[in-house]
């Protein structure tokens, strides 16, 4: 979006007149200039070029020959100089006109081919070119010239330029200039005033709130229906015809244009449009299609295709005078319009960054049709280019032209032809709102060539799912680190965990980083203890974190878990109808179809009882949660395997039961042995040492049988949420702690009162212990390590200390992720390090590291990948909180599961 160019030194805005009239000599004419435009000066040397440019623009608007002259050879006036002088000249114009800037060039340009190269320069850049012509006699010019002892003219050097400048003043504008002024004689020059017009689409000023409305293509009736339902009243005339549509108190309609063709009523649609913005309740930019109609009207030969032999049609029955309205109303529409200061711009078909605010046939021509890749599909349409999956511009872009089954944010660009005439719907955008209010149409007006809907998954949304987004080595744009790369070997082996196991891809909205980002607190000081929380209440104290949260340590896996209001609620947004799915960390599912079903019920049940469903505004929730127990059936019956076959991974559960062989061979082996120590012991030998370490071991291996047997209990099967993750139209993922703990207290609370939907009436969701302790408080803290010992004394895994605010994008002052600089740390039991390392885990303290320490060798990969993963899982919730297609949700999504394969060990 380029910036409005400062005011030259008499600014007195204009309007833009309809046609492009050669200024007529007057006493003191007024030359109006359009903003960004490359105004060339064309006169002979001593006709005043200098002094006009000086009293009327900026000195850094111009661009003058002999200022160029001087920077490249010291000496303005030395004409050996004059090529690398305008090479530099044409340089320095191509950099403003880039960057949208008026640029008025200062040089004699009474040549054809100086004036050529300058308007190659503006064509490029899209920009209008105006010349000034400074028609003063040559008496007048020869004088000039004689009183500058600096400046040395052989004598036909002024006649020759007067006469190719009359040579060239009838044929400027076909040359390509939009605009010519004449100024003839000293008066007009030196009386000539300059005012600033505003480009063609530029309405910045205007700074709404809008409606904008997409394609109608002739369907007055959803129109209407659209209309009263963003609040407008219509306005009917004697025959009951719409004619205007009065807005809410300071809102304006902007249409994205194809208000014509296809549909059963193309005048009734102009009638009302053409009221409205007669009114000035309404804008509207041309389609394709109004050009088409408009060049039908003006007896061109056009091809009657695509609805316009239904248009033209409609449009003879009309009276002559309302034809005639329309043929003007359309030839006047602009390609498109930038509002709210440039933060909005309206088209039809689209427009990259390059292109706001610029006039020429390139701008137009891909306002009004798109760019093609010159290819065309398997319905002889062509293959349009997907300017919108590279646009990275500030201003938000709506458009149309590309009918698609529902409308979506893609990169700050939203299209809104959702294929109203073809049994679709018409959707409009509320601006600054970003709300899309859709209509659904009442039938099918006209076929479509290509069918709206795509069986492919993710054609509902118009771009089906594509293996080239997420193969070989590629890029993804995070908010939080940049851009983060992934390797072609790891997208393959990503592509096959897909494959292979994952849930429906269009489900798989988010994975948390699979590497954990939950650091091991550091090794305790307390003879016994490998861990304790001691020293994480130690390390934030030495950090300044005053207040922790501690929460009980899940050993089941951790769940994300999406579920929908009901089965079409999931089908509008992901495709798939049902009540949603839940998976682990590596995509896979954990249930079995009939454990998830009953699993989900339950939890919909909840959260409509809570209303959490009614306070966000949303059909459907994601959340961050874990298992409580091994995946079994919740009525009770274990499933065959413990796991769903399409789990992949196994679950603590899983993994307890093959750590369990372990100890029961450790059983078998170690009875012998110590009975044989007991023996050598009675005949005297010296067996002390030995005798005491395979004591040890045998007791470890009681207690992690113990700890296995109490993993593997089914007393506790369900969820215990922690997080709430998304809802429509919001990331909840950075909110603060305490919010999410409320609201997963009200569903816990709603799934125990809950009427039982699913066969079973146990609740499903489980409440995780925690408490909130100050770290500078030794009371609190003794009171926090107490309640420490109590929860592993009866069976618990430990503990998880973090600071009190979720994961954010930065930490105050610092620039850093937030959730990242001080990491949450986990407190084990003795249990469950055996339970995870085996019975001969040392009871030794580990090195001792402090949270938010950035830890070298495997640990310093793993937290680097942990953080790359975390900003991947932050993206993919603001997408999907945007709106934005679920291909580019799943973007990132594939590269958490791509960088899950990447080697945590640092290289030999």
């Amino acid at each position: 979006m380029t910036e409005p160019d400062p005011a030259p030194r008499t600014p007195t805005p204009a309007p833009t007149p309809a046609a492009h009239p050669v200024v007529q000599p007057v006493a003191h004419p007024v030359v109006p200039v359009t903003e960004g435009s490359l105004v060339v000066l064309v006169g002979t040397s001593g006709a005043g070029k200098s002094t006009f440019a000086r009293r009327l623009f900026r000195p850094t608007q111009v661009v003058s020959s002999d200022t160029c002259r001087a920077l490249v050879a010291d000496d303005e006036n030395d004409q050996s100089a004059s090529a690398d002088a305008f090479e530099l000249l044409h340089f320095l114009v191509g950099k403003r006109l880039a960057a949208g800037r008026l640029t008025v060039v200062d040089a004699t340009n009474v040549q054809a081919d100086a004036r050529k190269r300058l308007l190659a320069v503006a064509r490029e850049h899209d920009a209008r070119a105006e010349a000034i012509v400074l028609d003063v006699p040559v008496g007048v010019c020869a004088e000039r010239n004689r009183t500058r002892p600096d400046r040395e003219l052989p004598a036909y050097v002024i006649p020759r330029q007067h006469r190719e400048l009359r040579a060239s003043l009838p044929g400027l504008e076909k040359e390509g200039f939009r605009r010519v002024h004449v100024l003839r004689g000293v008066a007009e020059v030196a009386g000539a005033e300059v005012v600033l017009e505003r480009r063609r689409a530029d309405l910045r000023h205007l700074t709404g709130p809008f409606d904008l409305v997409g394609d109608v293509h002739g369907c007055r009736a959803e129109l209407e229906t659209l209309l009263g339902r963003l609040g407008y009243r219509l306005v009917r005339d004697a025959a009951g015809r719409p004619v205007d549509a009065v807005p809410p108190t300071g809102r304006t309609a902007v249409f994205v244009g194809d208000l014509v063709d296809r549909g059963p009523d193309t005048p009734g649609v102009l009638r009302l449009v053409m009221g409205m913005v007669a009114a000035g309740h309404a804008l509207c930019v041309s389609g394709n299609h109004e050009l088409k109609v408009a060049r039908a009207l003006d007896g061109d030969r056009v091809t009657l295709s695509y609805g316009l032999r239904e248009s033209m049609e409609q449009l003879a029955a009309e009276p002559e005078a309302f034809r005639a309205e329309v043929r003007e109303f359309l030839r006047g529409l602009a390609d498109h319009y930038l509002l709210d200061g440039g933060a909005l711009v309206v088209c039809h078909a689209g427009l990259p960054e390059r292109y706001h605010g610029r006039s020429s046939g390139r701008v137009r021509a891909h306002a009004l049709y798109g760019g093609t890749t010159g290819e065309t599909d398997e319905y002889g349409l062509p293959v349009r280019h997907a300017w919108a999956e590279e646009y990275r511009g500030r201003s938000l872009v709506v458009y149309g032209h590309t009918p698609l089954p529902v409308a979506s944010f893609l990169h700050n660009t939203v299209c809104l032809d959702t294929g109203c005439v073809f049994g679709g719907a018409l959707t409009a955008l509320r601006y600054p709102e970003r709300e899309l209010v859709r209509v659904e149409a009442e039938r099918q007006w006209y076929a479509p060539v290509r069918p709206l809907l795509s069986g492919a998954p993710g054609g509902r949304e118009g771009r089906p799912l594509d293996v080239a987004d997420v193969a070989g080595p590629h890029a993804v744009g995070t908010a939080l680190l940049g851009t983060v790369a992934v390797r072609a070997e790891n997208a393959a082996s990503a592509l096959e965990t897909m494959g292979r196991s994952a849930v429906d891809p269009r489900l798989l909205v988010h994975l948390p980083p699979s590497v954990p980002s939950v650091q091991p607190v550091a090794g305790a000081r307390r003879p016994g203890y490998p861990e304790h929380p001691d020293e994480a209440f130690a390390g934030y104290r030495a950090d300044g974190v005053g207040e922790v949260l501690c929460t009980e340590l899940l050993p089941g896996p951790r769940a994300v878990v999406l579920v929908a209001r009901d089965d079409a609620a999931l089908a509008r947004r992901f495709g798939p109808a049902g009540p949603g799915a839940v998976w682990s960390r590596r995509g896979r599912a954990l249930f079995g179809a009939a454990e998830e079903t009953a699993v989900l019920l339950r939890l919909r049940a909840a959260a409509e009882r809570s209303g959490l469903f009614d306070e966000l505004g949303s059909d459907w929730l994601l959340l961050d949660a874990a298992l409580t127990g091994p995946p079994r059936s919740l009525t009770g019956t274990p499933s065959t395997t413990g796991v769903s076959p399409a789990a992949g991974t196994a679950p603590e559960g899983v993994r307890h039961a093959r750590n369990a062989a372990v100890a029961a061979a450790a059983g078998a082996v170690l009875p012998p042995v110590l009975a044989a120590l007991e023996r050598a012991t009675a005949r005297g030998l010296d067996v002390a040492g030995p005798l005491d370490r395979q004591r040890g071991r045998a007791a470890d291996v009681r207690a992690f049988t113990e700890a296995c047997r109490r993993a593997a209990s089914p007393a506790r099967p369900g969820l215990a949420p922690f997080q709430l993750l998304a809802a429509e139209g919001v990331n909840l993922a950075t909110r603060p702690q305490r919010e999410h703990l409320a609201r997963i207290d009200r569903l816990v609370d709603a799934d125990r009162t809950a009427p039982a939907p699913t066969p079973t009436s146990a609740p499903v969701l489980h409440r995780i212990a925690r408490r909130w302790v100050d770290t500078a408080d030794e009371a609190s803290t003794a009171a926090a390590v107490a309640w420490w010992e109590e929860l592993v004394g009866a069976g618990g895994a430990g503990l998880v200390v973090r600071p009190p605010v979720s994961p954010t994008r930065t930490a105050p002052g610092t620039g850093r992720p937030g959730g990242l600089v001080q990491p949450a740390v986990q407190v084990r039991s003795l249990d469950h390090l055996r339970l995870l390392h085996g019975p001969d885990h040392p009871r030794r303290p580990d090195h001792p590291r402090r949270p938010g320490r950035s830890p070298g060798g495997a640990d310093g990969l793993r937290r680097s990948l942990a953080l790359r993963e975390y900003a991947l899982g932050l993206e993919a919730l603001d997408r999907l909180a945007a709106g934005e297609p679920l291909w580019r949700v799943h973007q990132p999504v594939f590269a958490v599961l791509a960088l899950a394969s990447e080697p945590v060990h640092p290289p030999r």
